[in-house]
């Protein structure tokens, strides 16, 4: 059994606790086949949600890091990992998205602690927005533990980046927001200076490949990716694909109900080979 990182990786950004710039969850089928399958290949524990009985939170220790809903059949959506990024306000958010081309699916509706909606950009891309209505009581995921990190794959990453930094506020230089940057061909979102995620041209909308079509790939750092390859195979997932880092290796992964992710070395996320 293997587990997300517990040292310190200081590139991505920890994206729990009550100041977190994002939330990733899955939508899927069943939800009991969902702990078990991430339980034993990222060490997690789990508890229940306060949505209800088709939703649990996982946990490293006593922080949340990710949550699990059942609920794929029901809102006819996709089984996939979702990021869900912290708005002020999720009708003005929603509004935001509809007027530069987006879907609002879902919502905004009472979600945990807050008002969510599930949407998808211009290209397609599935992603949620969350506004928190009631104070924080978990703790925050320490400095030094990152959770998870983020890729978007998307048609063209420039317009996609003004597209979500309108929506979600990025570079507007309120207190708190998300900072862009631009390397190479990518852009870059910190958030209070740790990395968050990229931004990747190249996707085809229509394409048959799930991994060329526009998405949000999330990363999860693990210490040893061969281990959590077979782990993945020996509870039921399949290996997409497997590449080298410059310090270790990354391996996109199908969970048994067809969540796609990434399990990325935690050598090349603290050396900057990744995300």
């Amino acid at each position: 059994m293997t587990g997300s990182h517990s040292g310190r990786a200081p590139t991505p950004a920890p994206l729990t606790g009550s100041a977190a710039p994002c939330w990733v969850n899955l939508m899927t089928r069943d939800l009991e086949s969902a702990q078990e399958f991430y339980t034993a290949v990222l060490g997690w524990t789990f508890r229940p949600g306060k949505l209800g009985q088709e939703f649990s939170v996982a946990r490293r220790g006593d922080v949340p890091v990710a949550g699990i809903g059942a609920v794929a059949t029901a809102y006819r959506v996709a089984v996939a990992w979702t990021p869900y990024f912290a708005v002020a306000d999720a009708d003005a958010a929603a509004s935001r998205i509809r007027e530069r081309s987006g879907t609002v699916a879902v919502g905004p509706m009472a979600l945990g602690k807050g008002r969510g909606a599930l949407a998808a950009d211009r290209d397609g891309a599935v992603f949620g927005i969350w506004e928190r209505t009631e104070p924080a009581t978990s703790p925050r995921a320490p400095d030094d533990h990152s959770h998870a990190w983020l890729r978007l794959h998307t048609r063209n990453a420039f317009d996609a980046a003004i597209f979500y930094g309108e929506v979600l506020d990025w570079a507007s230089g309120r207190p708190g927001c998300c900072e862009v940057s631009y390397e190479k061909d990518e852009v870059i979102i910190d958030c209070d200076g740790r990395r968050l995620a990229r931004i990747s041209s190249g996707a085809v909308e229509a394409a048959p490949d799930p991994l060329v079509r526009p998405h949000w790939q999330v990363h999860f750092p693990v210490t040893d990716v061969a281990a959590t390859v077979a782990a993945a195979r020996k509870y039921g997932g399949s290996l997409v694909e497997q590449r080298p880092l410059a310090r270790g290796s990354e391996a996109t992964l199908l969970d048994p109900d067809g969540g796609l992710f990434t399990v990325t070395d935690v050598r090349g996320l603290a050396a900057g080979d990744s995300g």
